[in-house]
């Protein structure tokens, strides 16, 4: 995409057992990390042929139907939103993966082939055992507490919109090429997202499509563009960027694979973020602008600051949910929620 021209940072050198995941958590900021899968055996495979690359999947396949979405040549690979947003501009379907593959690799030479996309499939489900051999060295402690969610997506040349994952994110580029343009979060406003449901897939995505953007329409993309940078990866490259970077993903080859690992830091027990959104919407936005200025101080003091300053001058017996959040308070909280929304 012209007029974004910061790269992301390049570490070289990064042995598989050591990838610096301190360092990288401390800087939260998107960084590749060059070569570190180069030598997995399903990196080696694509590096002989797509075929090889398909073969080796097929391996591990144990008959566990995927969901494939195809769209027309005419969408240039871009899975988004039909021109009026009354739906998508793609078709989806559970199928067999073997299957995908060959429907894949019978357009391998064509020009313009019809877009073939399988996102976001578990590869714990689907391709058990595929990890004894093809994995990253998930050696921190942060991982022991939560672990990883390890995910394969599969498909020719295909553009997923700029949209952001709750998670941080280990993106491993398998087989073909990819290029992830990446936005801080406070780049929200310039990427103009899209319905907060449905959503092409379970994410809200950027309604800019960035191979033509309309600046009459988007204005402020610009500003996004200027803010943004480009990560091109290689098969073997590992991204990480973390949670709530937007980033568009662009698989550049007619046949591409890409294997992440999304984790949390929090404790299972907290909420998501986007149910308070959605509450917020129901219960915030539109209220008087004195009283949402009124809000805003609240949640910065309760929310948005120090954990335990609400409750710091009160005795503990007395904090309540004020105090520290565990397993227990988080349950009681959440019955105490429910009951209110009930009513």
């Amino acid at each position: 995409m012209s007029g974004v021209i910061a790269t992301t940072r390049m570490v070289t050198g990064v042995a598989p057992e050591q990838i610096p995941y301190d360092d990288l958590m401390a800087g939260q900021m998107p960084v590749i990390l060059k070569g570190v899968a180069r030598d997995w055996p399903l990196v080696r495979a694509g590096q002989i042929s797509p075929q090889a690359a398909m073969d080796y999947l097929k391996g591990f396949y144990q008959g566990r139907p995927v969901t494939l979405f195809v769209a027309e040549p005419d969408q240039g690979g871009r899975f988004a939103y039909n021109e009026d947003v009354t739906g998508f501009n793609f078709q989806g379907g559970r199928t067999d993966l073997s299957a995908a593959l060959d429907q894949i690799s019978g357009y391998i030479d064509d020009p313009a082939p019809p877009s073939f996309y399988i996102g976001s499939t578990d590869l714990d489900l689907f391709l058990p055992g595929l990890r004894s051999h093809d994995e990253l060295v998930l050696n921190h402690p942060m991982f022991a507490t939560n672990p990883p969610l390890a995910s394969i997506w599969i498909g020719n040349r295909t553009t997923a919109t700029a949209h952001y994952d709750m998670s941080h994110n280990l993106a491993v580029c398998v087989a073909g090429r990819r290029r992830f343009t990446l936005f801080p979060p406070n780049q929200v406003a310039n990427l103009y997202p899209g319905p907060l449901e449905p959503t092409p897939g379970g994410q809200v995505i950027s309604m800019v499509d960035f191979a033509a953007p309309d600046f009459e329409r988007f204005p402020r993309f610009r500003e996004a563009m200027a803010a943004g940078q480009v990560a091109e990866l290689e098969p073997g490259d590992v991204l990480f960027y973390p949670a709530l970077w937007w980033h568009h993903v662009e698989a550049l080859e007619p046949f591409n694979i890409l294997i992440n690992y999304w984790w949390n830091t929090s404790p299972a027990f907290m909420d998501t973020p986007q149910n308070t959104l959605l509450h917020a919407l129901l219960s915030l936005r539109d209220r008087p602008e004195a009283e949402k200025a009124g809000w805003r101080e609240l949640f910065d003091y309760y929310v948005f600051g120090p954990a335990d300053r609400a409750g710091a001058h009160l005795p503990e017996h007395a904090r309540g949910n004020l105090g520290p959040m565990d397993d227990m308070k988080a349950r009681r909280l959440r019955a105490m929620l429910l009951n209110k929304l009930n009513r």
